[in-house]
């Protein structure tokens, strides 16, 4: 499982979608409408899922999706390099960047190591021109990537029964050269290093030390999200929510399932002072919360190898706000997406699923403390019956293949995305209903008048 939550602004529009496999008989490129970077593509792409901007016109963020070789991506997580890095290599303005990495590394891939390997030779070849994070996965193994400065990057295979959280800065710590089968990195990262003297250790090759920043920035922005997933995973565990030396690994106290992976991305600091939302919250606002009101959507990307390789994607969405949406799960072996979440532009719509998600937690929002429990309440009962449907919609799918298997996964992810949008219209309903007699030209007088 690999997960991410994409902010950017408060109402913008995210789609869900999904690309047919296709075969060109002419040479194919890629141009990006945000920064002119350009590169050729391969005559053949497999088919694959993504959730890109309501509008192409700064560039097609496609940002996650599984392809049909069940190899998933979820692109990207904004870090930041240090300047001492940059002066060395600096960033290149018609770089790739995270717009177009699902675009050009997605379709082309049968492995997580493969995806790694075509993004961390697209950075060498073009430059980047932005730090990032990259996660993939497929039903073997899950790989982070990050990049450094121009052209300088590291990715490191998290273990089997390990986790990492990462939030907006870079993650990565030592890495081993000698170790191929769980480190790979740019050609000559090591001399480029030495070179400019940029190693502030005595010994090793520490990335966040040598590429990243530090500062009260990341004290207040960063390492308190990794804090709180870490408390969330290993409660056992005491840590510093500003404690700039959070290890990138763990290893979960329990056994973790893809509801404790949505529970951590739609957190807020629940059950401590620094709960924006919190009843006895001493420290508002302290600390920038993992789940906010400019996430866009928010993905898991679960893979599962107990069943056939067509029913193995699941693209679990929360359109919106994490903590005031649900995950909806969509298989990938598909040949459409449900319309509602093709739709939805700069402004509100009520046939967008996107939409539908904001203005409930809109809604939500006007009168939080009065509406909070009844809302969670129908969160929790979708979950369960989103949950049930799958489990069913499994049993069904196994005894099905070929086309009819396409089609009827297709289908069921319509029955899911129906059933969640129809509770929150329901819920929307009630909220509306319910915040009728909220307004500040109320009087306290006889019922009658």
């Amino acid at each position: 499982m690999i997960g991410r939550n994409e902010d950017s602004k408060a109402s913008w529009p995210k789609h869900f979608v999904v690309h047919p496999a296709q075969t060109f008989n002419d040479a194919q490129q890629f141009k990006s409408k945000d920064n002119d970077f350009t590169m050729p593509l391969p005559k053949t792409a497999m088919r694959y899922t993504a959730t890109p901007e309501w509008t192409a016109k700064y560039g097609l963020f496609e940002e996650d999706g599984i392809n049909e070789a069940n190899v998933s991506m979820s692109a990207t997580e904004s870090a930041y390099s240090n300047a001492l890095v940059l002066a060395a290599d600096p960033l290149v303005a018609d770089g790739i960047q995270e717009e177009a990495m699902v675009t050009v590394v997605l379709p082309y891939v049968t492995s997580a190591k493969e995806g790694v390997q075509r993004l961390g030779k697209l950075v060498e070849t073009y430059g980047t021109a932005e730090t990032n994070g990259i996660l993939f996965a497929d039903l073997h193994e899950a790989w982070y990537l990050e990049t450094g400065a121009g052209h300088q990057w590291v990715a490191q295979r998290i273990p089997d029964d390990g986790y990492a959280v990462v939030a907006n800065q870079l993650a990565i710590q030592q890495i081993d050269f000698a170790d191929h089968d769980n480190f790979m990195f740019a050609d000559g990262i090591e001399e480029f290093v030495q070179q400019h003297h940029l190693n502030p250790d005595a010994n090793g090759f520490n990335f966040r030390h040598i590429f990243g920043t530090t500062g009260t920035s990341d004290e207040m922005y960063n390492t308190p999200r990794v804090w709180i997933g870490q408390k969330m995973f290993n409660p056992e565990i005491e840590q510093s929510p500003t404690d700039e030396e959070l290890p990138f690994i763990r290893y979960a106290s329990k056994r973790l399932s893809v509801n404790d992976v949505q529970a951590f991305l739609s957190n807020h600091y629940e059950g401590t002072d620094y709960d924006p939302v919190g009843r006895e919250a001493t420290h508002k606002h302290a600390f920038r919360p993992i789940s906010l009101a400019k996430t866009q959507e928010s993905h898991v990307l679960q893979l599962r190898p107990n069943v056939p390789s067509a029913m193995a994607g699941v693209q679990w969405l929360a359109m919106g706000v994490a903590a005031q949406s649900n995950y909806v799960p969509f298989y990938t072996a598909i040949n459409n997406t449900p319309l509602a979440y093709q739709r939805g532009q700069g402004k509100y719509a009520a046939n967008s699923a996107y939409w539908t998600f904001k203005l409930a937690s809109v809604l939500l929002d006007a009168h939080y403390r009065h509406f909070e429990t009844p809302y969670r309440q129908s969160q929790l009962k979708l979950q369960a019956d989103l949950g049930t449907h799958l489990r069913e919609s499994d049993v069904k799918a196994l005894k099905l293949s070929g086309d009819a298997l396409i089609q009827y996964l297709t289908d069921s992810n319509a029955e899911s995305a129906k059933r969640a949008l129809n509770t929150y219209t329901d819920l929307i309903s009630d909220l509306i209903t319910n915040s009728t007699d909220f307004s500040p030209l109320n009087f306290n007088t006889d019922e009658n008048l």
